[in-house]
């Protein structure tokens, strides 16, 4: 007997009618998908709320009689529902994403505006897939229409490989997260000291907002974080964002590692991809990699991990317990990609 997998049932909640029209559209064109409600402010949410309780909630920062990132708090000391913030491209908005992450939400997305028909149908990919990442995740309590995904893999992004390069011994670490893993990563790079090995890290974050994460990782680590651009090299004591919205791929020239930025397709549904920096961690450092994959929805990383294995790298998956969704390290670990499986707070350790 075939029972129908339920539908995960969304609160969209943002002061602008518009909007509200244009998330209501793009969700409800995803069959796993059902818009239960909509509200212009967090007093209307809070009213539907009481009627019944969504599954995942939408929500805009900015918004009139209650801010977003307060309704957020309460929401979260009081009745922790999944959220993903739903955000403009703004500087100070990028700030007050940041801190609603700190706040418990789960994902952070640009609002789809009307533009370009690919940029509609990539924006809806990735909204569609951050609410169903959402709907899997554990969420802490704070203390008092829709194309087929396109099936790309990274070697739509990587060059061909080329041949003799000379000798390094120099390490390097590869890290992919998703859902969580801002404070995945926060907790990983906090306890590392400030001469590690180079560090190459993609975050599924929408542009702009990798940059103010980056500068925030930055004034609590000891190591130097900072968002990549393409030439930076690989250097002990720092590690490289891949900036949203592009790819990031390690490249070596001689002794040296450095990085690149790209543009192109959305690879497993997403830009940056995970995969497209671990197979060019797989092909440029060989074993002289260490690959740690985090908490995330879906399988980005997996098969790029198991070609850094392959290639002589040491692995590491964050286990079930410690994930805030256990996706993409449970389909490393399926695949046979990882080494070893730890406790979050295990993995800055096991790096070094």
């Amino acid at each position: 007997m075939i029972v129908n997998k339920p539908k995960v049932r969304v609160l969209i909640v943002d002061d602008s009618a518009v909007v509200r029209q244009t998330l209501s559209a793009v969700l409800s064109s995803d069959p796993e998908i059902e818009v239960m409600a909509t509200a212009g402010d967090p007093f209307v949410a809070a009213d539907r709320i009481a009627e019944q309780v969504p599954d995942v909630i939408t929500l805009d920062i900015e918004m009139p009689r209650m801010d977003g990132l307060t309704f957020l708090k309460k929401l979260m000391s009081q009745h922790p529902i999944p959220v993903v913030i739903c955000s403009s491209l703004t500087g100070e908005g990028t700030e007050s994403a940041l801190k609603a992450l700190e706040y418990g939400a789960v994902e952070i997305v640009t609002k789809p505006r009307m533009g370009t028909k690919q940029f509609l149908e990539e924006s809806s990919i990735m909204l569609c897939h951050a609410v169903k990442a959402a709907a899997a995740a554990k969420v802490r309590t704070l203390s008092p229409s829709l194309t087929v995904e396109p099936k790309l893999t990274a070697d739509c992004i990587l060059s061909p490989a080329t041949r003799a390069m000379s000798e390094t011994t120099e390490k390097v670490v590869a890290i992919g997260a998703s859902t969580g893993g801002t404070e995945a990563l926060k907790t990983v790079l906090e306890m590392l000291p400030a001469d590690t090995p180079g560090i190459v890290i993609v975050q599924h974050m929408p542009e702009l907002f990798t940059r103010a994460f980056a500068a925030r990782l930055d004034g609590l680590c000891a190591i130097t974080v900072k968002e990549a651009e393409t030439n930076d090299t690989v250097i002990r004591g720092r590690a490289l964002i891949a900036p949203g919205n592009h790819h990031l791929l390690l490249k070596r020239s001689g002794a040296r590692y450095y990085v690149e930025i790209k543009e192109g397709p959305l690879v497993c549904r997403h830009r940056p991809s995970v995969d497209v920096l671990f197979r060019s961690a797989a092909r440029y450092a060989g074993r002289n990699a260490v690959g740690v994959i985090l908490t995330g929805m879906g399988d980005d990383g997996a098969r790029g991990m198991l070609e850094m294995k392959q290639a002589g790298a040491f692995t590491i998956a964050q286990d079930e317990a410690t994930c805030v969704v256990f996706g993409m390290p449970k389909e490393a670990i399926k695949l046979g990609g990882v080494d070893k499986v730890l406790p979050l707070e295990s993995i800055a350790g096991a790096i070094l």
